[in-house]
């Protein structure tokens, strides 16, 4: 699909409209959700819209109405339904059956990894976000402060506030247009992006104090399994930025970084920083995501899952003769 589609282009006869995001909802998928929940609520008021998402994190209460999140569905007979961020329909939450019943359905993404399950797709995988997807489908001028805020919001968190190799000039065009329309940008990186409560940073402190160096030095890795995660009191939403920081160890190249979601079950989260493709070590095992940043879940024991993944990281490493 064309750069230039707008939202426009689908709400015609729309009474009835549900937005959905994915499991286990970041910011950008709470940005992007929240964005085009609000942009429809403000210009087209006829419109009876329902976002759906998972439970969300305290932290981004600042966005208007996040408490309009539904996190099971009652209601059927949509017009139009929009997935966000969601680069495959097996990891929508709370919607997936009401989505496939719906004759028009529309997918907005950035993943490099979408698997085009919309009858329409609107997939941009060289945005920094699904927000900036969003916002080049939105009316400029139709844009408020609190669409804006929850915009900046996901381009922040899939940005890594403007530090990953998908930030472009555009993005930071798009980023100052939010900013001219009053967003409290300061608060939004500090509060909605870096700051983690005691039990975060009690389970990022475990996480890098067991990790280990692989791959001589080129790779780190690092795993919780539920006992650990019940100990802390910390759930798979308080999981982020775990892998990140593991990322920027100096001298690596791929960080993993995984969780035990139930028993003998990982959710793998996998960066790099200059060389490794982690989607398609993510693809690989019927994950994905994007070019530096990458996930998927597997079975077995610690040591099967990260030698299994180890494989392909270092293939990859050897073919640039990193190692």
């Amino acid at each position: 699909m064309k750069k230039n589609v707008k939202i426009d282009d689908f709400l015609k006869d729309v009474k009835k409209l549900g937005i959905a995001g994915h499991v286990r909802p970041d910011g950008d998928c709470i940005g992007s959700c929240m964005g085009l929940y609000l942009y429809i609520k403000e210009n087209y008021p006829h419109i009876e819209s329902h976002v759906y998402m998972e439970k969300i994190m305290g932290k981004f209460d600042y966005i208007k109405d996040i408490d309009k999140v539904e996190n099971e569905i009652s209601d059927t007979g949509f017009d139009l339904f929009i997935s966000i961020d969601l680069s495959d329909r097996e990891r929508m939450a709370v919607a997936g059956e009401e989505f496939a019943k719906t004759e028009k359905t529309l997918c907005i993404d950035h993943h490099v990894s979408n698997t085009g399950f919309g009858l329409y797709n609107h997939v941009v995988p060289d945005a920094s976000s699904s927000c900036e997807v969003l916002y080049d489908m939105l009316d400029e001028d139709k844009i408020s402060r609190d669409t804006a805020t929850a915009l900046y919001t996901g381009i922040i968190h899939d940005s890594g506030v403007f530090k990953y190799e998908s930030t472009t000039e555009h993005t930071m065009n798009i980023a100052g247009k939010l900013m001219s329309l009053g967003v409290d940008f300061p608060a939004i990186i500090d509060e909605g992006f870096y700051e983690k409560t005691y039990v975060q940073n009690q389970i990022l402190g475990r996480a890098l104090l067991e990790s280990i160096l692989l791959l001589d030095g080129k790779c780190i890795f690092s795993a919780v399994n539920k006992q650990e995660m019940e100990f802390y009191g910390v759930t798979p939403s308080e999981m982020g930025g775990v892998v990140e920081q593991l990322r920027l160890t100096a001298g690596v190249e791929c960080a993993i970084f995984m969780y035990e979601t139930a028993h003998m079950e990982y959710k793998v989260s996998l960066r790099s920083k200059k060389y490794v493709d982690c989607n398609a070590v993510a693809g690989y095992f019927g994950g994905g995501g994007h070019i530096r940043a990458a996930g998927c879940t597997l079975r077995g024991t610690v040591h099967d899952v990260v030698n299994n993944i180890l494989i392909h990281i270092e293939k990859q490493l050897k073919e640039k003769g990193l190692l």
